[in-house]
């Protein structure tokens, strides 16, 4: 069922959405300093592109609040607006839900990516 549920995610909307993390992650790498946030960017791509089968666990430490801090203001904003966007276009049916769900831990992760880990299921 991840299978399926990740090609339809991949079709709607998983393809722009991981584009936008590829495209902060490569703005991230032009400069010396950023690229450890840029590398992130890269590893939550692959969980843009295909979310279903994974869940996403935070830790809370003091580093990762100032990187997240920090995060939301060079680029998280956008890329948490872009996936509730697309979170709410794909709630409006009954089949979009499980799909904008998806949409919502995303967009949750585009503001606080910093102490997070991608779990497997």
């Amino acid at each position: 069922m991840n299978v399926v549920g990740n090609v339809l995610w991949f079709i709607l909307c998983g393809l722009i959405l991981g584009i936008f993390w590829v495209l902060v992650g490569i703005f991230w790498c032009i400069t010396l300093v950023g690229i450890p946030i840029g590398i992130q960017c890269f590893k939550f791509s692959r969980m843009a592109f295909f979310p279903f089968g994974k869940d996403i666990f935070y830790s809370n430490n003091m580093s990762s609040f100032l990187l997240n801090f920090l995060w939301i203001i060079f680029g998280g904003i956008e890329l948490a607006i872009a996936s509730c966007v697309f979170g709410v276009l794909l709630c409006v049916t009954i089949i979009g839900i499980p799909f904008g769900i998806q949409c919502f831990k995303i967009a949750k992760l585009s503001l606080m990516p910093f102490g997070a880990e991608i779990i497997n299921l």
